[in-house]
């Protein structure tokens, strides 16, 4: 008996020893009652540090300028156009044999009218509108509805296919407008809408998603002195969209929707937009100037360096040598030579052809620029009015 006195008495010191050792540590362990409150609270404050809570604001003020365009081609413009087509052929194999014919174009029926759909962006309070010049630039039909359902004929003030770009107007005055973002500071991850009109029907839609990339040149744009400098977003977006906006969280214009990444034809996870700096800039050529036609200077050759330099006898390490002057061109006639290097454009140093083409990327027909040559060791200055690419 003694022994089971023995053995409880032991138990229960043991037990009350555990019991006050736990109520110790517990003390240095605070759990308030609010404790999974306060953990989603927290994770929704780190959101809302990167991205707004919604996108509600920023849709209201996209929405009311963003514009849906049909665009079509008059008889008169479409005669035209087929007769010039027929001249520019190089033999009756032509008519017989053309990859557009197999896969679905009308070149062989004897008379069509292209006609198209897109979106647009008002930039201004009295009519003006930018879009794509793929969705309007072989019209002189167009027809403009605003998000409250007023159409408007629109005329064409000019285009850019080199930036495909281009811009309408209409007759009317008090329009929305959105405020430019600064599209140099807009960063990888940033949230941002895109706005537009998804396979013609699917008017005033909204998408969001982030920005993937900055300064994407994806050979899209099928021209000889094509400048693209696009904007990768995941944000999805459609034929029907292109001309459409993109737009930063705070209802910012940050680009123009142009194109899409899709081995089917539709949205396949990555959309690309003209961003705003460089819109402003052709927006505001075309709207002075009307249609731009980007120049050539017309002249191919090598980056110097110094085994090529040595080689030659020539007494520089860097430039752009000039190893043919195409016939006809700008070059040929202010003067430039075989074996030219050059080193200088418009006051802009000139390494290597990287650097010409930069000098160049916003140069029109009629411009005149300044080039600086090595000739035979000698420095040369030569004013040269740009032409039309041959």
């Amino acid at each position: 008996m003694k022994d089971i006195i023995k053995y409880l008495a032991t138990g229960i010191i043991g037990g009350l020893i555990v019991l006050i050792g736990f109520s110790y540590f517990q003390k240095d362990q605070v759990f308030p009652e609010n404790f999974a409150k306060q953990v989603n609270f927290n994770k929704n404050a780190s959101l809302g540090a990167t991205a707004p809570f919604d996108f509600v604001d920023a849709s209201d003020k996209a929405l009311k300028v963003v514009v849906h365009i049909r665009a079509e081609e008059s008889e008169v413009l479409a005669q035209q156009r087929i007769q010039k087509d027929r001249q520019n052929r190089r033999s009756p194999l032509d008519d017989m044999f053309r990859l557009d014919d197999f896969f679905g174009g009308n070149s062989m029926s004897p008379f069509y009218q292209q006609k198209g759909s897109g979106s647009g962006v008002i930039i201004s309070n009295d009519g003006y509108i930018v879009t794509n010049n793929h969705v309007v630039g072989f019209a002189d039909e167009i027809l403009v509805t605003l998000y409250n359902n007023k159409e408007y004929k629109a005329k064409k003030i000019g285009t850019d296919p080199s930036t495909d770009l281009a811009i309408i107007k209409i007759d009317e005055n008090d329009l929305p407008i959105l405020e430019l973002a600064d599209s140099d500071k807009a960063r990888v991850g940033e949230w941002v809408l895109a706005v537009g009109n998804p396979f013609d029907y699917l008017t005033s839609t909204v998408t969001a998603g982030i920005i993937s990339a900055k300064g994407r040149d994806i050979n899209i744009i099928k021209e000889n002195k094509s400048i693209e400098e696009f904007i990768q977003t995941d944000a999805a977006i459609n034929p029907g969209n292109s001309g459409g906006a993109l737009v930063n969280a705070e209802g910012e214009l940050l680009g123009i929707n142009t194109a899409i990444a899709t081995p089917t034809g539709t949205y396949a996870g990555y959309s690309f937009a003209i961003p705003s700096n460089l819109m402003k800039e052709i927006v505001s050529e075309i709207i002075e100037n009307g249609d731009i036609e980007r120049a050539n200077l017309g002249v191919q050759g090598y980056d110097l360096d110094e085994e090529f330099a040595k080689e030659n006898n020539i007494k520089l390490s860097t430039g752009f040598y000039v190893a043919k002057v195409v016939n006809g061109s700008a070059a040929q006639f202010a003067g430039l030579l075989e074996g030219d290097v050059i080193t200088e454009v418009d006051g802009k140093k000139i390494e290597n052809f990287e650097d010409l083409k930069k000098a160049l990327k916003f140069s029109k027909v009629g411009d005149t620029i300044e080039i600086k040559v090595s000739r035979n060791g000698k420095l040369k200055t030569f004013n040269t009015r740009l032409k039309k690419g041959l």
